[in-house]
């Protein structure tokens, strides 16, 4: 029998623990390292679009990382490195947009699409009260038997 694939598997799979290796930081100062983890996570992937750019393992996300660490190693105040992302690439990549003319869609478009949502239940519970009429009694059921009854009689 034949096992010496099965040893060099093995042996292979169990080594390979023992080849990794803890990520390096991209900065020695892991307080500058802190304050890049914090802004990325409130600016939003241009390529991904639903994932910070702290999540994303896109290009574009490492390259914007490294973008602010080095506008932040430079000096420059979370406000300034903000602001020239916004001035690059707009207001698309804060996952908080100010208040604007130009966002007012995003803040106000849910709530005004809820209380449209909500009128129009409220007008079909309306429609449907009123929608069933009371029964007739029995004496307006004889007067329509007989209304029809003499309908039927004229020539």
């Amino acid at each position: 029998m034949n096992d010496a694939p099965t040893i060099l598997l093995v042996l292979a799979l169990t080594g390979l623990p023992a080849a990794a290796m803890d990520a390096t930081p991209l900065s020695e100062d892991p307080v500058l390292e802190l304050r890049v983890q914090r802004m990325a996570t409130d600016l939003r992937c241009l390529v991904c679009q639903n994932e910070s750019i702290a999540g994303s393992h896109a290009d574009l996300a490492v390259d914007l990382r490294r973008q602010i660490r080095e506008q932040a190693r430079a000096g420059r105040s979370d406000e300034e490195i903000v602001e020239f992302l916004v001035d690059r690439y707009g207001d698309f990549i804060l996952y908080r947009p100010p208040f604007k003319p130009s966002t007012w869609v995003l803040w106000v478009g849910p709530f005004a699409l809820l209380a449209f949502a909500a009128a129009l239940l409220l007008r079909a519970v309306v429609r449907r009260r009123r929608g069933a009429p009371a029964p007739l009694s029995e004496t307006e059921v004889h007067e329509a038997l007989e209304g029809l009854s003499v309908k039927e009689q004229r020539p």
